[in-house]
């Protein structure tokens, strides 16, 4: 017999919308909780509003950026809004072992359902708000999202190239980030409970947790009292460290360069072994003087090669260097393909889609992704009949009225 998934017995009540939240109870999925999303159609989440459409057809259970981040989870569909759907919610909490939420701070407490409440449901009760700058101080009740995060956290300022301005970066890091520290949160909390029998209030800032991962600027500026420049990107301790144009259209090829043997043996590989003993570049501390001479120099050779070969020459010289790949190129990519990291989990309103799965492996527990994302209130009925004991009749009365919406 396998052993079980290491969250197997959990409950889950999610109340979160958008990304951080549901990326952290995404993991909690991932690792067997029984994540039990509520949700309304009349407060549809963004994310069911976002593309990519399958088909390029809209529809709140057709976008893949919903069923990428929900995977493993239920639906139930209850109207917040309605003064009875409250009752149905603390229901749902009595049931549950974890309740998370990322509204703004203060919502869940207006709505009856905020931390004092739940513990009176359900004294171990463990409950975390995901909010945007936490429960406490002067901006606590301001509602933000993860792209306002990365500037707010001074993310920006450390990101550009030299002599540019701020610049802002591909993804909204506070909600990612905010949604694993958050599951992390989330273990040490049921680790504590298994250990006391007491359950406890998380809260946790969504800027705060992006200030986290900023820890060598912050550290910069405390210590020196300087600004960290914007350097695009390369890298304090080595040279050449950046990312090439290669021939052909959209090819580009990361390369460093660890030290100066290895600078020789890129310059002897571009076919110029002279660069190699050229004072500008002799040493680190010259090629960091002369990084743009340096990188115009190893953009010439590159343009001239083909990705793959660069890689391949490269890499069999023990320098560092990989292509930049595509999402076509990463999706079809027979290492991660081969390690299982995609799934193709049957939806009831798309098919078998592929999606990236749970990015860990476990020695002595099963991993993987038990279903699909569901629909909208795809498992109303099952959850208020079989999690909350109600009978066909109380469920009917419910959705008559309006509640489960």
């Amino acid at each position: 017999m396998s052993n079980p998934l290491p969250l197997e017995g959990v409950r889950v009540a999610d109340f979160t919308w958008v990304w951080a939240g549901p990326f952290c109870t995404l993991q909690l999925a991932h690792l067997g909780a029984e994540v039990i999303r509520v949700e309304s159609a009349n407060r549809t989440c963004v994310t069911r509003q976002l593309p990519p459409w399958h088909e390029g057809e809209f529809g709140i259970n057709r976008s893949g950026y919903f069923n990428q981040y929900n995977q493993g989870k239920l639906s139930l569909s209850l109207d917040l809004k309605h003064p009875r759907a409250i009752q149905v919610a603390r229901d749902l909490i009595a049931q549950s072992d974890v309740v998370c939420e990322n509204f703004a701070a203060g919502v869940m407490d207006r709505l009856g359902l905020g931390y004092e409440a739940a513990r009176q449901i359900k004294p171990d009760i463990v409950m975390i708000a995901l909010s945007g700058y936490g429960a406490t101080g002067p901006e606590r009740e301001f509602v933000s999202y993860g792209p306002a995060q990365v500037p707010l956290s001074g993310m920006s300022s450390l990101t550009g190239y030299a002599g540019w301005q701020p610049m802002h970066v591909g993804i909204s890091y506070g909600d990612p980030t905010a949604g694993l520290h958050g599951a992390v949160a989330v273990l040490a909390a049921l680790v504590h409970r298994a250990r006391t029998g007491e359950g406890q209030f998380i809260d946790l800032s969504q800027l705060e947790t992006t200030l986290a991962v900023l820890a060598e600027g912050l550290l910069e500026q405390s210590i020196t009292g300087q600004q960290p420049p914007r350097s695009g990107n390369r890298d304090p301790f080595m040279a050449p460290h950046g990312v090439f144009r290669c021939a052909g259209a959209q090819q580009w090829v990361a390369i460093v360069a660890r030290d100066d043997a290895e600078w020789v043996r890129l310059a002897q590989i571009m076919g110029q072994p002279g660069l190699g003993t050229d004072l500008r570049f002799a040493n680190l501390a010259a090629r960091k003087i002369h990084e743009d001479d340096l990188e115009a120099a190893v953009s010439a050779w590159t343009q001239t090669q083909r990705t793959a070969d660069v890689v391949a020459r490269l890499q069999q010289a023990g320098i560092p260097a990989f292509a930049s790949m595509s999402n076509q190129a990463l999706a079809t990519d027979p290492h991660l393909n081969q390690g299982g990291l995609f799934v193709h989990l049957d939806h009831p309103e798309i098919g078998a889609q592929q999606h990236v799965g749970v990015p860990w492996r476990m020695s002595e527990t099963p991993t993987g992704v038990c279903r699909s994302a569901p629909c909208l209130g795809q498992h109303t009925d099952d959850v208020l009949s079989r999690v909350l004991g109600y009978s066909a009749e109380r469920i009917a009365e419910l959705r008559r009225d309006k509640v489960l919406e």
